[in-house]
């Protein structure tokens, strides 16, 4: 009986969310994209030895990515929803066949109430938050995939997920470390995000990896990595209007290391098939402490026609500051003209031709161009 009366008054919601679900069935779903690229690639200019040469990139090149994602799901009586999101690769990442090809991996718990929690392995609440220029096709420059074709991180630093390369930013380009998130329900369009990590130690890993234990900080080399993000989506008049901003902070491990800051914005207005955006980023990696500071940008437009076909322009550029010296920086220029045409549910085909050049201000020796004309075929399910 006392039992029963407490479960009646003002703290039903917990008995309800420590009651066991009566009849619910799992929705073991599942997806996941595979994108096949045909590309004729032409490469000039020497590549400095203090980053790495030779190769021999020009002709005609493949390019296949793809992944299996597995996301079941389950519903309970009291509205809230748990669920597993796992990303397989469905290449090999290294020499060999190497074995480590698990992407994201974590948990999420939502309800319309509450908004969403998300639970280990993923990119954090700033990532998540953000949004740069609108694209069509799949060999990006923004983020850049077409690094398959030719030697880019030789010609750069090409930090993965800082602004040099890309607007999707982290921390010290921490990507997918163990990490808790909290998003708001969407009030009116606004969407908040918060992220903690422990640290920027391992890569969707299960707690301990090859140099030692995930959670010793000892390991890493920056602590307590907290995030934010915000975005608003909205429309005005026909007009579709979606503003996003993050930032980023971490500790350094030793007493007295410098901290690391990421900060972005980006934004993109569409209206009758015409799409016009852009963003911008900033990693303070604690002056080289973490890697060169850096900067990048992306701007462009689509046209999504009347019919089967849309069409982009888009382009994206990032500094690497004083990577020789105080005062001479390395720069990525990039820019693609591309066309996806719809030929059915989850396939499309892609042509584009990319323009891109990695540059030092000092000599020749130091710079790579090279222009990439392509077709893919992109399937998603």
């Amino acid at each position: 009986m006392k039992k029963q009366l407490l479960c009646t008054s003002a703290i039903a919601l917990g008995c309800a969310m420590a009651a066991p679900a009566s009849a619910q069935q799992w929705d073991l779903d599942w997806g996941g994209y595979m994108n096949s690229h045909l590309a004729y690639v032409d490469t000039s200019g020497a590549v400095s030895t203090l980053f790495g040469t030779g190769g021999d990139f020009d002709g005609i090149a493949t390019f296949v990515s793809g992944e299996i994602q597995f996301t079941p799901s389950v519903t309970l009586d009291n509205g809230i929803t748990f669920g597993v999101n796992v990303q397989l690769e469905a290449q090999n990442n290294a020499a060999g066949g190497a074995t480590n090809n698990i992407d994201e991996s974590f948990i999420e718990i939502s309800s319309e109430t509450f908004g969403k929690i998300i639970f280990g392995a993923e990119n954090s609440a700033g990532y998540k938050s953000m949004t740069g220029a609108p694209t069509v096709t799949s060999l990006y420059i923004n983020s850049p995939s077409f690094s398959a074709f030719i030697p880019a991180s030789t010609a750069s630093p090409f930090n993965f997920r800082q602004a040099g390369i890309s607007s999707w930013t982290e921390v010290a380009g921490n990507n997918d470390v163990t990490r808790i998130t909290y998003f708001t329900p969407n009030f009116n369009g606004f969407t908040a995000g918060v992220s903690y990590a422990r640290n920027n130690s391992g890569n969707a890993d299960q707690g301990f990896i090859a140099a030692g234990i995930s959670n010793d900080n000892g390991t890493a080399t920056l602590e307590d990595i907290f995030d934010v993000g915000a975005s608003y989506r909205g429309t005005f008049g026909g007009v579709d209007v979606v503003l996003t901003g993050r930032y980023g902070t971490a500790d350094g491990v030793v007493a007295g290391s410098p901290s690391a800051d990421v900060w972005g914005v980006g934004g993109q207005i569409g209206y009758g098939g015409f799409t016009i955006g852009g963003s911008y980023g900033e990693n303070d990696n604690g002056n080289g402490a973490y890697g060169f500071d850096q900067y990048g940008w992306s701007l462009g437009a689509t046209y999504d026609a009347p019919g089967p076909w849309a069409f982009e322009l888009v382009s994206y550029m990032g500094t690497w500051e004083n990577t020789f010296g105080a005062g001479i920086d390395t720069e990525y220029n990039a820019y693609r003209i591309g066309a996806s045409r719809d030929l059915g549910p989850g396939v499309d085909m892609d042509i584009y031709a990319i323009l891109t050049e990695f540059e030092t201000d000092t000599t020749n020796t130091l710079n790579l161009n090279a222009t990439i004309i392509g077709t893919a075929i992109n399937l998603s399910f």
